[in-house]
């Protein structure tokens, strides 16, 4: 691979960042980074389904306008 990271580089970093960090402490913020992803999945969910609650409830009061506004001109 030209400019490309190799296996062996890889391999190396990972070496690196065990021994600064320690295997505790990197087992810890993977936990703590699943928890965030988890957490942040969670919350766009919530907002997907407010959003689309939102919609109902317009299209919803727009049916019930239409009929009102029927049953006035039908007076």
């Amino acid at each position: 691979m030209l400019g490309g990271i190799s296996i062996w580089q890889l391999i190396i970093i990972l070496v690196v960042v065990i021994l600064i960090f320690g295997t505790k402490k990197l087992r810890t913020l993977g936990g703590d980074l699943g928890g965030a992803v988890k957490g942040f999945k969670k919350a766009i969910n919530e907002d997907e389904k407010k959003a689309a609650d939102q919609l109902e409830d317009k299209a919803k009061d727009a049916q019930f306008s239409e009929s009102v506004k029927d049953k006035d001109e039908t007076k």
